[in-house]
């Protein structure tokens, strides 16, 4: 029996995961990566770090698998999507990557919405752009770094550069490509896009385009030294990580919407045609000839790493001790708080949001007899929250009748019936652990003929986990607690800027 590996980069860990055939996972290694955060509002991370780490992780899950190396028959990657990893001419990185959590171009952003540039890029890409999006990074680099900007030979996305070091071929594929340059009707490259961010100038660097399950190298001998790969073994083209996760647990389905509880809030339907709206993106499928609305925001399950790791330091700290789970030793306090009324609400905007560059985060309805439950209480709701505020636009043009959700918060059933009372809509929670990875592994397999394409999933319905049907009575007091939620997102817009000048302020005393 053969084995495909899926490599998995995200934006703050790396993973290497070795399945077989039938879809069951063999091996996992995992190596986390540091972010550099140099100034407030920029996110990074080292490229030939990252390399190293993800090489380092693919050796130690092929020695876990227990099969030889040459029982890998193919390999594709998946990593964070959007952000912005350079190469100069001579193929090196050009600065480290710029992950999907960065915010330096808000100035870009907002000088474009003052324009009419966002609404001739929604009109001829089928999105307006955002923080992180490829075009407004290369603008703000164009500005405020014009040396590094005159030298960018090749822009490639994350998992685009694990394959160049995995095979030594510069290239992207469909659902990448799609990021900021592209025509939602050909789904092709556009030159008037690049005009529009005035961009015409790095044109050449735009990478090649492949389908996803498309051959687009083979590991090189220094690869294969690195990752203990065989020389020759074939590597397809992979996949945003959006759409990896959703073809990852069984998704990519008509009448049904992905949910991705991760770093960010993630929210997508397949369609047949293009719809555009400021609201999601319309971006390439795997397919050609379908598209996908993903209506997204890096507002989810990060808000609550944050709070593990900036109020449970001490449990934390046990957990990794004891070898035992921080999540189940937070069960029974936050199904105490979820039993219990409450005032406490939270915006889950640490790190970016949908309602603008300038919105935070923050408590609202604090009182001395809350406690730290109750604060984990408004921070998974509000999570929840912001994933209905994408849902509901979705639902104004597409049909669908169910929910697929995945993300680690997603495995414990009190957060999954949660969704699904906030959503009002059944919740399917899949089985499958590594969701990405696989989804980016059904790709490899499609590019050998293993399967027939990415969609035929060995699995079938037994990649379906337990079904959530929401609760009457409980999706009646969430409607009651979401109407407050989106009332003070409203009020607290024309406050937001005014709290982040009083930083700026503070920076420049």
């Amino acid at each position: 029996m053969v084995c495909i590996l899926g490599i998995d980069s995200g934006l703050t860990v790396t993973k290497a995961v070795i399945f077989d055939e039938t879809g069951q996972t063999l091996a996992v290694a995992r190596r986390r990566i540091p972010q550099s955060i140099p100034r407030p509002r920029h996110v990074e991370r080292d490229m030939t770090g990252l390399w190293t780490e993800t090489a380092a992780a693919i050796r130690e899950a092929i020695a876990a698998s227990g099969r030889p190396a040459d029982d890998i028959a193919a390999i594709a990657a998946t990593a964070h999507g959007d952000g912005l990893y350079l190469l100069d001419r001579s193929r090196q990185p050009l600065g480290p990557g710029i992950l999907s959590l960065d915010s330096r171009a808000g100035q870009i952003l907002d000088g474009w919405s003052r324009s009419d540039t966002c609404a001739r890029a929604l009109a001829l890409t089928g999105q307006e752009p955002h923080l992180s999006a490829p075009s407004t990074l290369l603008a703000w680099i164009r500005e405020e770094e014009p040396e590094r900007y005159a030298q960018i030979g090749h822009i490639v996305g994350c998992k685009d550069w694990l394959r160049f070091c995995l095979t030594g071929t510069i290239g992207t594929d469909r659902t990448e490509a799609s990021t900021s340059f592209t025509d939602v009707q050909s789904q092709a490259y556009a030159p008037e896009a690049l005009a529009i961010f005035g961009l015409t100038a790095i044109s050449h660097a735009l990478a090649p385009v492949s389908g996803s399950a498309e051959i687009v190298g083979h590991v090189t001998a220094d690869a294969a030294r690195q990752t203990g790969l065989l020389e020759g073994t074939p590597v397809a083209a992979g996949l945003h990580d959006v759409t990896a996760s959703a073809l990852g647990v069984g998704g990519q389905r008509l009448g049904t919407v992905d949910i991705v509880a991760g770093t960010y809030s993630i929210n997508e339907v397949v369609s047949h045609e293009p719809r555009v709206d400021p609201r999601w993106f319309c971006r390439n499928a795997i397919q050609p000839g379908q598209w996908n609305a993903m209506s997204i925001s890096p507002a989810s399950a990060t808000n609550y790493d944050w709070f593990l790791d900036r109020l449970c330091g001490a449990e934390r700290q046990a957990a990794d001790r004891d070898g035992t789970d921080i999540h189940a030793a937070l069960a029974r306090g936050l199904d105490a708080a979820l039993a219990r009324p409450s005032t406490l609400l939270f915006h889950p905007f640490l790190f970016g949001s949908p309602h603008g560059s300038s919105a935070s985060a923050g408590f609202v309805g604090l009182h001395g007899w809350h406690d730290r439950d109750d604060m984990l209480r408004a921070v998974i709701e509000g999570i929840a929250f912001n994933h209905r505020y994408h849902v509901d636009a979705l639902h104004d043009a597409f049909p669908f009748t169910g929910a697929r959700l995945t993300g680690g918060i997603a495995r414990n059933a009190t957060v999954a019936q949660l969704f699904a009372d906030i959503l009002s809509l059944p919740v399917t929670v899949s089985q499958t652990e590594e969701a990405a990875a696989w989804g980016a592994a059904l790709c490899a397999g499609a590019a050998i003929g293993l399967f027939e394409t990415p969609m035929a999933d060995p699995r079938g319905a037994a990649a379906d986990g337990r079904t959530f049907l929401p609760r009457p009575d409980h999706a009646a007091a969430y409607e009651r607690r979401y109407t407050a939620y989106a009332a003070l997102t409203q009020a607290l817009a024309p406050v937001w800027p005014q709290l982040e000048a009083l930083g700026d302020a503070g920076r420049a005393s």
